[in-house]
Protein backbone atom coordinates (compact mmCIF):
# COMPACT_ATOMS: atom_id res chain seq x y z
CA UNK A 1 0.00 0.00 0.00
CA UNK A 2 1.37 3.53 -0.91
CA UNK A 3 2.60 5.94 2.27
CA UNK A 4 -0.18 8.26 0.90
CA UNK A 5 -3.26 5.91 1.11
CA UNK A 6 -5.66 6.58 3.32
CA UNK A 7 -4.98 5.31 7.22
CA UNK A 8 -7.02 3.22 9.63
CA UNK A 9 -6.65 3.82 13.32
CA UNK A 10 -8.65 2.63 15.71
CA UNK A 11 -9.12 3.95 19.81
CA UNK A 12 -11.61 2.20 21.74
CA UNK A 13 -15.16 2.60 20.49
CA UNK A 14 -14.06 5.30 17.67
CA UNK A 15 -12.14 4.52 14.40
CA UNK A 16 -10.70 7.45 12.71
CA UNK A 17 -9.73 7.24 8.21
CA UNK A 18 -7.00 10.07 7.81
CA UNK A 19 -6.33 10.89 4.01
CA UNK A 20 -2.72 11.20 3.45
CA UNK A 21 -2.07 13.47 0.88
CA UNK A 22 -1.40 16.92 2.04
CA UNK A 23 0.66 18.24 -0.88
CA UNK A 24 -2.23 16.99 -3.54
CA UNK A 25 -4.99 18.86 -1.04
CA UNK A 26 -5.80 15.11 -0.13
CA UNK A 27 -6.66 14.32 -3.84
CA UNK A 28 -8.23 10.50 -3.82
CA UNK A 29 -6.72 8.38 -6.54
CA UNK A 30 -7.69 4.77 -7.81
CA UNK A 31 -6.07 3.37 -5.28
CA UNK A 32 -7.18 4.97 -2.71
CA UNK A 33 -10.81 4.66 -3.21
CA UNK A 34 -9.73 0.44 -2.95
CA UNK A 35 -8.58 1.34 0.29
CA UNK A 36 -11.20 3.32 1.46
CA UNK A 37 -13.22 0.78 0.29
CA UNK A 38 -11.98 -1.56 2.45
CA UNK A 39 -11.09 0.36 5.35
CA UNK A 40 -15.03 1.05 5.54
CA UNK A 41 -15.51 -2.65 5.64
CA UNK A 42 -13.13 -3.86 8.24
CA UNK A 43 -14.58 -1.09 10.34
CA UNK A 44 -17.97 -2.71 9.68
CA UNK A 45 -16.81 -6.29 10.49
CA UNK A 46 -15.24 -4.82 14.32
CA UNK A 47 -18.74 -4.77 16.39
CA UNK A 48 -16.72 -2.78 19.04
CA UNK A 49 -16.15 0.47 16.90
CA UNK A 50 -19.63 2.75 17.43
CA UNK A 51 -17.54 5.94 15.56
CA UNK A 52 -16.02 5.71 12.60
CA UNK A 53 -14.46 9.39 11.94
CA UNK A 54 -13.11 10.89 8.85
CA UNK A 55 -9.83 13.09 8.99
CA UNK A 56 -7.87 14.98 6.10
CA UNK A 57 -4.14 16.11 6.50
CA UNK A 58 -2.75 19.68 6.08
CA UNK A 59 -4.63 22.42 4.59
CA UNK A 60 -7.28 20.79 2.94
CA UNK A 61 -9.72 18.13 4.09
CA UNK A 62 -10.09 16.51 0.41
CA UNK A 63 -10.13 17.68 -2.74
CA UNK A 64 -12.04 14.77 -4.30
CA UNK A 65 -11.11 12.33 -7.08
CA UNK A 66 -7.73 13.12 -9.33
CA UNK A 67 -9.73 14.44 -12.07
CA UNK A 68 -7.44 12.93 -14.96
CA UNK A 69 -8.54 9.45 -13.82
CA UNK A 70 -12.09 10.43 -14.32
CA UNK A 71 -13.60 7.71 -16.93
CA UNK A 72 -10.56 5.57 -16.32
CA UNK A 73 -10.68 1.72 -15.56
CA UNK A 74 -11.24 1.26 -11.83
CA UNK A 75 -11.64 -2.07 -9.47
CA UNK A 76 -14.09 0.36 -7.83
CA UNK A 77 -15.64 3.42 -8.61
CA UNK A 78 -16.40 6.63 -6.21
CA UNK A 79 -20.15 6.55 -6.00
CA UNK A 80 -19.52 2.64 -4.68
CA UNK A 81 -17.34 4.00 -2.06
CA UNK A 82 -19.31 7.17 -0.78
CA UNK A 83 -22.27 4.77 -0.47
CA UNK A 84 -20.12 2.73 1.44
CA UNK A 85 -19.85 5.63 3.76
CA UNK A 86 -23.49 6.43 4.11
CA UNK A 87 -24.02 2.59 4.70
CA UNK A 88 -21.09 2.67 7.08
CA UNK A 89 -22.46 0.41 10.83
CA UNK A 90 -20.77 3.05 12.82
CA UNK A 91 -21.94 6.49 13.75
CA UNK A 92 -19.62 8.31 10.46
CA UNK A 93 -18.66 12.03 11.23
CA UNK A 94 -16.44 13.75 8.85
CA UNK A 95 -14.19 16.54 10.44
CA UNK A 96 -13.42 19.19 7.69
CA UNK A 97 -10.75 21.50 9.26
CA UNK A 98 -10.04 22.61 5.40
CA UNK A 99 -11.64 22.97 2.04
CA UNK A 100 -13.95 20.24 0.44
CA UNK A 101 -14.02 20.33 -3.32
CA UNK A 102 -15.46 18.16 -5.64
CA UNK A 103 -16.54 14.75 -4.88
CA UNK A 104 -15.42 15.26 -1.38
CA UNK A 105 -18.33 17.26 -0.84
CA UNK A 106 -20.74 14.08 -1.04
CA UNK A 107 -18.19 11.99 0.86
CA UNK A 108 -18.53 14.56 3.65
CA UNK A 109 -22.32 14.64 3.42
CA UNK A 110 -22.59 11.05 3.17
CA UNK A 111 -21.21 11.26 6.93
CA UNK A 112 -23.80 11.08 9.93
CA UNK A 113 -22.23 14.59 10.82
CA UNK A 114 -19.93 17.13 9.34
CA UNK A 115 -17.83 19.46 12.27
CA UNK A 116 -16.46 22.23 10.30
CA UNK A 117 -14.12 24.74 10.96
CA UNK A 118 -14.60 28.50 10.83
CA UNK A 119 -12.39 29.49 7.30
CA UNK A 120 -13.27 26.31 5.14
CA UNK A 121 -15.13 26.58 1.77
CA UNK A 122 -16.40 24.07 -0.61
CA UNK A 123 -17.85 23.73 -4.20
CA UNK A 124 -19.06 21.21 -6.39
CA UNK A 125 -17.75 22.09 -9.81
CA UNK A 126 -19.04 19.04 -11.95
CA UNK A 127 -20.88 21.21 -14.38
CA UNK A 128 -17.44 23.55 -14.61
CA UNK A 129 -16.23 20.05 -15.72
CA UNK A 130 -18.26 19.25 -18.05
CA UNK A 131 -19.69 15.79 -15.67
CA UNK A 132 -22.79 14.17 -14.86
CA UNK A 133 -23.40 13.55 -11.78
CA UNK A 134 -23.94 10.28 -10.29
CA UNK A 135 -27.81 9.37 -8.98
CA UNK A 136 -26.94 8.63 -5.38
CA UNK A 137 -24.80 11.51 -4.47
CA UNK A 138 -27.67 13.77 -6.54
CA UNK A 139 -30.27 12.45 -4.17
CA UNK A 140 -27.74 12.49 -1.12
CA UNK A 141 -27.97 17.06 -2.01
CA UNK A 142 -31.44 16.84 -1.90
CA UNK A 143 -32.23 14.64 0.76
CA UNK A 144 -29.88 16.41 2.96
CA UNK A 145 -29.57 19.73 1.95
CA UNK A 146 -33.32 20.54 0.28
CA UNK A 147 -33.97 20.86 -3.96
CA UNK A 148 -33.20 24.79 -3.86
CA UNK A 149 -29.18 24.18 -1.88
CA UNK A 150 -28.85 21.46 -4.42
CA UNK A 151 -29.24 23.45 -7.49
CA UNK A 152 -27.47 26.64 -6.22
CA UNK A 153 -24.43 24.18 -5.49
CA UNK A 154 -24.51 21.89 -8.73
CA UNK A 155 -25.62 24.14 -11.42
CA UNK A 156 -23.43 27.25 -10.51
CA UNK A 157 -20.42 25.82 -9.07
CA UNK A 158 -20.28 28.90 -6.93
CA UNK A 159 -17.91 28.51 -4.00
CA UNK A 160 -19.65 28.86 -0.11
CA UNK A 161 -18.20 29.65 2.86
CA UNK A 162 -18.24 27.92 6.23
CA UNK A 163 -21.49 30.14 7.22
CA UNK A 164 -23.60 29.09 4.35
CA UNK A 165 -22.38 25.89 4.74
CA UNK A 166 -23.89 25.83 8.38
CA UNK A 167 -27.03 27.99 7.23
CA UNK A 168 -27.64 25.69 4.54
CA UNK A 169 -27.57 22.33 6.64
CA UNK A 170 -24.17 21.15 5.85
CA UNK A 171 -22.35 21.31 7.97
CA UNK A 172 -24.23 20.00 11.98
CA UNK A 173 -21.32 21.54 13.81
CA UNK A 174 -19.18 25.00 12.82
CA UNK A 175 -16.51 26.05 15.54
CA UNK A 176 -13.44 28.26 16.28
CA UNK A 177 -10.14 26.09 14.38
CA UNK A 178 -8.60 25.72 17.94
CA UNK A 179 -12.10 23.95 18.93
CA UNK A 180 -12.22 21.61 16.05
CA UNK A 181 -10.63 18.76 17.82
CA UNK A 182 -12.29 18.71 21.40
CA UNK A 183 -15.70 19.30 19.50
CA UNK A 184 -15.45 16.20 17.52
CA UNK A 185 -14.01 14.42 20.98
CA UNK A 186 -17.01 15.51 22.78
CA UNK A 187 -19.26 14.67 19.84
CA UNK A 188 -17.62 11.22 19.33
CA UNK A 189 -17.79 10.38 23.43
CA UNK A 190 -21.49 11.06 23.20
CA UNK A 191 -22.26 8.64 20.14
CA UNK A 192 -20.01 5.94 21.76
CA UNK A 193 -21.82 6.00 25.28
CA UNK A 194 -24.86 5.32 23.60
CA UNK A 195 -26.94 1.52 23.69
CA UNK A 196 -25.68 0.14 20.68
CA UNK A 197 -28.26 -1.87 19.42
CA UNK A 198 -30.92 1.61 19.36
CA UNK A 199 -27.87 3.63 18.47
CA UNK A 200 -26.47 1.73 15.16
CA UNK A 201 -30.43 0.23 13.72
CA UNK A 202 -32.23 3.85 14.31
CA UNK A 203 -28.97 5.91 12.19
CA UNK A 204 -29.89 2.63 9.20
CA UNK A 205 -33.48 3.79 9.38
CA UNK A 206 -33.40 7.39 9.48
CA UNK A 207 -31.23 6.97 6.74
CA UNK A 208 -33.93 5.03 4.73
CA UNK A 209 -36.75 7.23 5.48
CA UNK A 210 -35.15 9.89 4.08
CA UNK A 211 -34.76 8.28 1.07
CA UNK A 212 -37.78 6.79 1.03
CA UNK A 213 -36.76 3.43 1.56
CA UNK A 214 -37.72 2.18 5.08
CA UNK A 215 -38.56 -1.73 5.67
CA UNK A 216 -41.42 -1.72 8.09
CA UNK A 217 -40.61 -4.96 8.82
CA UNK A 218 -36.77 -4.99 9.78
CA UNK A 219 -37.64 -1.33 11.97
CA UNK A 220 -40.26 -3.39 13.90
CA UNK A 221 -37.59 -6.49 14.62
CA UNK A 222 -35.20 -4.10 16.09
CA UNK A 223 -37.71 -2.16 18.05
CA UNK A 224 -38.38 -5.13 19.49
CA UNK A 225 -34.91 -6.08 19.47
CA UNK A 226 -33.90 -3.01 21.70
CA UNK A 227 -36.88 -3.35 23.54
CA UNK A 228 -36.33 -6.75 24.70
CA UNK A 229 -32.37 -6.08 25.56
CA UNK A 230 -30.56 -6.50 28.60
CA UNK A 231 -29.32 -3.00 27.62
CA UNK A 232 -32.60 -1.44 28.12
CA UNK A 233 -32.98 -2.41 31.75
CA UNK A 234 -29.63 -1.47 32.37
CA UNK A 235 -30.31 2.04 30.87
CA UNK A 236 -33.45 2.06 33.34
CA UNK A 237 -31.28 1.39 36.09
CA UNK A 238 -28.61 3.75 35.42
CA UNK A 239 -31.13 6.28 34.92
CA UNK A 240 -32.68 5.95 38.52
CA UNK A 241 -29.32 5.49 39.99
CA UNK A 242 -27.76 8.27 38.41
CA UNK A 243 -25.21 7.05 36.86
CA UNK A 244 -23.42 6.31 33.37
CA UNK A 245 -25.44 2.73 32.03
CA UNK A 246 -22.86 0.15 31.42
CA UNK A 247 -24.07 -1.18 28.07
CA UNK A 248 -22.82 -4.23 26.50
CA UNK A 249 -24.85 -4.14 23.17
CA UNK A 250 -27.25 -7.33 24.43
Amino acid sequence: MNSGNPQLTVDGGVATITLHRPAQANRLTAEDLEVLSGLIAQCNAMPEVLVLQLRGTGKYFCSGYDIASIGGGRKVNFEEVVDSMEHARAITIAVLQGGVYGGATDLALSCDFRVGAAGIDMFMPAARLGLHYYRSGLERYVTRLGLDNAKLLFLTAQKIDAATMKQMGYLTHLVDPAQLDAEVAGLAAACASMAPLPLLAMKRHLNRIARGTLDAAELQADIRRAYESADLREGQAAWAEKRPARFTGK
